[in-house]
């Protein structure tokens, strides 16, 4: 744990030792460096993982008790206090809901009806009253949904789509070559969000994902897992429209009297033939839903700079600190305690506050400890916290999150996620080669969890901040690279 500490405080060590002569640096950074208490980590992430916490999924009691412990643990360091009339807490309004099993998806084809089964048929990525289909509207097949000028590659290009539900497979067009849909690398086309997204700018008023026979991964057991908690947005989040998760052993009842069939579609996409076709049947959408209104917070402090006002620049330190709270059992456990993702996080940024707030020499730039909610669903505390900065977004220089810890072996190399968007690369260069580790590229593997956009590094860029993700590498000294991989992708 440590060690990984280390990357995090030579990192920044250049807002708070820039004025200071080399030799000083070296002097001021190694003090740091073995103030680091292993002891302290490990008791804040025993206690934010603990099961009294009940996996602190967004606004529940226990992430309630983790935001407190984090607030007074600031306000013992005397962090300054820089939340809501003069807290640490950031109230965030949300809104969430949570399909009941008596919603209906009904398919309709020559006078016939077939209800389809929440759970066993379909899935809802998004839930609430904006779902609603209340007539029966006529359905089209898209191929991919996907338009991409850039490809020239377009399933939209001959048929019309407005007023009705859209169906499209997961996925994109095969490719050997880099320059045509990133080859083996997938491409943002491939995302759900981007396909429902698509439909959306074409008029359609609903969509219907079926997973592609080329997906051997799809896992339907796994997806009801994971659709299985609350669906949670900013109360002032623009609404959503029907997004839906077919079960592919219930999606050729969605074909029946149309052109082709789901297993021609499928021999289509084989072939590299795919094509955009009307279907015969329609289909509604009646849910009921078990809602709520309510408030979670951001936790938030400040650590002064000795820059004068106007010259005053900022550096966020952010971690999240909610996690997925209770959920299906696994193993006989329903809790999911979030001690990798992102207890360990926290616990990191907790101990860099504390060292730095006991530093003789004050930093040259203010330092924000930002410990954000509702990550876990859709990065809302980050997404927030831009729209309403509590310090000026123009004045912040750099973002710095952290979502994880080193737990499991010692490294020789870390990633740099985000380095290839802004000067930080460099800098991370210079700070690793002092610590006698290495900077790599991100996996290939990687690139299918978004790398970037997965945590909340990508709210403040989108910001105009320039953000950076550290990660440990691959390059372990007791673990090979496959088996990191393996571990990686189970948490």
């Amino acid at each position: 744990m440590k060690k990984y500490c280390y990357v995090f405080i030579a990192f920044l060590s250049f807002a708070i030792l820039t004025t200071h002569s080399l030799d000083a640096q070296e002097a001021v950074l190694r003090q740091l460096i073995d103030n680091i208490s292993d002891d302290s980590i490990q008791k804040h992430i025993e206690f934010l993982g603990n099961d009294s916490l009940q996996g602190r999924g967004t606004g529940s009691k226990g992430e309630q008790i983790a935001a407190h412990y984090i607030a007074n643990y600031l306000q013992m360091l005397k962090i300054q206090p820089v939340g809501d009339n003069g807290t640490f807490f950031q109230s965030i309004p949300m809104h969430g809901s949570f399909p009941r099993p008596q919603s209906k998806l009904q398919f309709y084809w020559q006078g016939k009806e077939h209800d389809f089964e929440l759970g066993k048929d379909f899935l809802l990525y998004k839930s609430g009253a904006q779902t609603f289909i209340p007539q029966p509207v006529p359905l089209v097949f898209v191929g991919y949904g996907i338009i991409a000028p850039e490809f020239d590659y377009n399933d939209y290009q001959s048929i019309d789509v407005e007023g009705k539900v859209v169906v499209f497979l997961s996925g994109e067009p095969p490719s050997n070559d880099s320059s045509y849909f990133n080859g083996d690398d997938p491409t943002i086309y491939s995302y759900p969000e981007s396909k429902q997204r698509i439909a959306i700018s074409r008029g359609a008023i609903g969509s219907i994902l079926v997973p592609s026979s080329r997906d051997v991964m799809f896992d339907w057991e796994h997806s009801v897992n994971d659709f299985a908690f609350e669906d949670i947005t900013l109360a002032y989040a623009v609404a959503g429209n029907l997004s839906v998760l077919m079960n592919p052993e219930a999606a050729s009842l969605l074909f029946e009297g149309a052109p082709f069939n789901l297993n021609q579609v499928f021999e289509m996409e084989a072939n590299h033939t795919i094509r955009s076709f009307s279907l015969a049947g329609k289909i509604l959408f009646k849910g009921e839903f078990q809602e709520r209104d309510f408030f979670a917070s951001n936790v938030i402090g400040l650590l002064k700079g000795i820059n004068k006002k106007q010259y005053e620049k900022y550096i966020i330190i952010s971690a999240h600190y909610d996690h997925l709270g209770i959920g299906p059992p696994v193993k006989g456990d329903s809790i999911y305690n979030g001690v990798i993702d992102n207890a360990s996080g926290v616990a990191a940024v907790l101990e860099l506050a504390r060292i730095f707030s006991s530093m003789k020499i004050k930093p040259l730039h203010s330092i924000l400890f930002l410990f954000v909610t509702g990550e876990e669903k859709g990065l809302l505390g980050s997404i927030y916290n831009t729209d309403h900065p509590v310090v000026p977004l123009y004045k912040t220089v750099a973002n710095i999150n952290v979502d994880g810890l080193a737990l499991f072996d010692t490294f020789r190399d870390v990633i740099g996620v985000g380095t290839e968007y802004s000067s930080l690369g460099e800098h991370l260069e210079q700070v690793v080669k002092k610590l006698n580790l290495k900077v790599s590229p991100l996996p290939s593997e990687f690139l299918t969890f978004e790398s970037f956009s997965h945590s909340d590094q990508i709210s403040f860029a989108k910001a105009g901040i320039p953000s950076i993700l550290i990660a440990e590498g691959l390059d372990y000294r007791h673990t090979t690279k496959h088996e990191a991989i393996q571990k990686v992708i189970w948490w």
